[in-house]
């Protein structure tokens, strides 16, 4: 007689938990050895069950799938089978979850359609039974080898937002020149004509080892790339299932300036709180401070450009008396800074 399978399922949703178990279970040999809600319970589940093969969702809490299976791969390879609403065939999700280990993945509905979760019981046991057959040291080597092929890729909710005005071009060139290519997405919001935000960017683009470009409506926020807000648009930041994306917009001027550090501060701290970085540099009047507040008080660290290396002390100024900053630097430090907040080494 065969032997049966043990499946442990870790998904966020209770609803997915219990109906991907019961159709799971219902394959004879197949058997669910234990369900998880988050990767931190999974990890203690596959000490405790030893399963031979895993169903992970991405959006989870306290830690994404993609990160938890960069993970698993690196200290306890094993066949994980990606089942999310995100990983449709050919999406960034799926491919991103087959680099990093993976052996397959299943795009499902949402967690409330339970019709459409039990119509993809043929789909899932038969990759489950596929995936088991595979040799764990065999996912290690793929993974470790896509590892080497590739930047590693920090979590997909981490951002890092700047924001300037006044001596701010030459302020951001200091920093974003030492800033490597393994830096988490980075959304920049320089007060600026329209039209010369375009060519500033590039600018920094020949004198950064990061990817630095003039910011479009949707495209998505990638690590090891710089986002410059277009000189006559608002730039904010909205949330696409683990990953970001840019919005642009022509709302009304806000503290008396489009774009706006605030508006683009106000975003980050609702999309990404713990899990980004802020700074605020030179720059007149005192657009950014109450945003950069926004972004202290979710949870993520706040620096202030000193007022000895700033041409014009309005912004941080203002942010400092506000009480959001966490550190007050000097404009040779704050690279150092943030390097040593995303563990990435600075650039030459």
């Amino acid at each position: 007689m065969a032997s049966v399978t043990k499946v442990l399922v870790v998904d966020e949703s209770a609803v997915v938990r219990q109906v991907l178990s019961k159709l799971i279970n219902r394959h004879p040999l197949l058997s669910v050895v234990g369900t998880a809600a988050d990767p931190y319970i999974a990890r203690e589940k596959i000490k405790q069950f030893c399963p031979d093969v895993l169903t992970l969702d991405i959006e989870m809490p306290r830690m994404d799938g993609h990160q938890f299976l960069r993970n698993l791969m690196r200290l306890h390879p094993m066949p994980v089978v990606m089942i999310s609403s995100l990983a449709e065939k050919g999406s960034k999700a799926a491919r991103l979850a087959m680099d990093l280990g993976a052996v397959d993945v299943i795009c499902k509905p949402h967690s409330d359609d339970v019709a459409g979760l039990e119509s993809l019981e043929d789909v899932v046991c038969r990759k489950l039974l596929a995936a088991a057959r595979v040799d764990p040291e065999r996912l290690r080597r793929v993974a470790a080898g896509k590892r080497e092929q590739q930047p590693r890729y920090r979590k997909t909710s981490q951002l890092l937002a700047i924001g300037a005005s006044t001596g701010g071009t030459q302020a951001l060139e200091v920093v974003i020149s030492k800033l490597p290519a393994e830096t988490p997405g980075t959304v920049v919001v320089q007060h600026i004509p329209g039209s010369f935000s375009g060519p500033f960017a590039n600018r920094l683009n020949d004198r950064s080892a990061m990817k630095v470009k003039e910011a479009t409506n949707n495209e998505p926020i990638l690590q090891g790339h710089v986002y410059i807000a277009p000189g006559s648009q608002h730039l904010s930041v909205t949330r696409d299932g683990v990953f970001f994306r840019c919005r642009l917009s022509s709302d009304a001027p806000v503290n008396r300036h489009r774009p706006s550090v605030d508006v683009l501060f106000g975003t980050v701290a609702a999309c990404a709180p713990n899990n980004a970085m802020a700074v605020i540099l030179t720059g007149m009047g005192s657009d950014g401070a109450a945003g950069l507040l926004q972004i202290k008080h979710s949870g993520s660290p706040t620096v202030a450009q000193d007022k000895p290396s700033s041409v014009v002390w309005g912004m941080p100024g203002s942010a400092v008396a506000l009480g959001a900053a966490d550190k007050v630097l000097p404009l040779s430090a704050i690279a150092g800074c943030i390097c040593d907040y995303f563990a990435v080494k600075i650039a030459a």
